[in-house]
């Protein structure tokens, strides 16, 4: 996928002077750099950004240019894009389980921050990566309302086991640290502060003053017209309640957001190929493309018509049931999608907050997934 040279003003000028027949990324530069100020300036500690939720070299350098100095990485190609596009930053390896071979490759691009939920974990790490100036940060996880899909599923130690985990950490020589998930696309504030409180719990336990508290991921972007996410007050919220659990041992503070901060800087099109008897709406994307996470969390509901022109379809709006391109009757948007009763063949559907999750899983089944980018002032 190679993102065009030329800038556009919105997305409707690039549709109806190119009129593409296959679908299309519109990645804004200025929407990249917005998100990633308002985290660097309200959250109250070291924001990394999570890699694998938009890996392009364009929201890397953005997310660099807007003050991102830290990025939580997963595998090797990640370690090693990060490497090439930001030689400095702190490398958060934060993928719990990793392989020998993995690990090497992480000290020697020198990792100095890794997470563990579980003791086979750390003793390979003690093994093989240098105690001195290396962070390790122990895992743990709750059970936890207000979040699209719960991450402590596969990843996480009881509080109970992490304080083991933790103690064997300190012993190890090792900076000793926590960490947890709340969940995807956490709403509900609440569950940090059910975290925080876990975490000083754990500390208090083991009997170890923690360095750090990375307070994970989760935060939302902007999936529905009516739900603007509140981001300051979940920071505010993490920095009362830090204090407050751990008093004069509060530990500093790390997130890691992916989709908060690549999320709203791209919106997609996709190209109305039929609709079938008037009901059924066959678009040149689908499940098997960038829509791929729509299945596991929800319709973005931010989406407008457009005629072959770039003009909106107005009018009122009714239930369709929509389709991906390929065979596989699986391929369909969950639900019914509300669009202009006026969508017609040839018509764009443009759907904003498409940032995340989008590139990494266009799977080109049944021959489908090319995916075009170019680059607009806004949406």
């Amino acid at each position: 996928m190679g993102l065009s040279k030329t800038i556009w003003a919105t997305p409707a000028e690039y549709l109806a002077t190119v009129q593409p027949e296959d679908p299309v990324l519109f990645v804004s530069p200025a929407a990249i750099q917005a998100a990633a100020r308002r985290f660097v300036a309200g959250f109250p500690g070291l924001v990394t950004y999570a890699v694998k939720s938009n890996p392009e070299p364009v929201v890397i350098e953005n997310l660099i240019a807007a003050g991102v100095r830290g990025f939580d990485v997963a595998s090797p190609f990640e370690m090693r894009l990060i490497r090439r596009l930001a030689p400095d930053a702190a490398l958060h390896y934060n993928n719990p389980v990793r392989s020998r071979a993995e690990i090497a490759v992480a000290v020697d691009l020198g990792v100095r921050s890794y997470s563990v939920d579980s003791t086979s974990e750390l003793a390979k790490l003690v093994g093989m990566v240098p105690a001195a100036g290396t962070e390790i940060a122990v895992r743990f996880k709750l059970p936890v309302d207000g979040a699209a899909y719960n991450f402590g599923a596969k990843f996480g130690a009881t509080v109970e086991r992490a304080a083991d985990l933790l103690r064997g950490v300190a012993a190890a020589g090792f900076a000793p640290s926590l960490t947890f998930h709340p969940g995807t696309q956490c709403t509900d504030p609440a569950a940090w502060e059910a975290y925080i409180r876990a975490a000083a719990r754990i500390a208090g336990e083991a009997g170890v003053r923690i360095a750090r508290l990375n307070v994970g991921g989760g935060f939302p972007s902007h999936r529905l017209a009516g739900v603007v996410p509140q981001v300051e007050a979940t920071f505010a919220l993490i920095a009362r309640v830090t204090a407050e659990a751990f008093g004069e041992a509060a530990p500093a503070l790390v997130c890691e957001p992916g989709r908060a901060l690549c999320g709203g800087g791209f919106a997609h099109a996709a190209r109305v190929k039929a609709v079938r008897d008037g009901v059924h709406v066959f678009l040149n994307d689908g499940i098997y493309g960038a829509y791929a996470e729509l299945n596991l969390i929800g319709v973005i509901d931010r989406m407008t018509v457009l005629a072959p022109d770039g003009t909106a379809r107005g009018g009122a709006k009714a239930p369709r049931i929509v389709f991906g391109p390929t065979c596989d009757s699986v391929d369909r948007l969950p639900g019914e999608v509300m669009l202009a009763e006026g969508i017609a063949e040839g018509d764009f559907i443009v759907t904003e907050g498409m940032g995340a999750y989008s590139t990494v899983t266009n799977t080109r089944f049944n021959g489908f997934g090319d995916l075009g980018m170019a680059t607009v002032l806004g949406f």
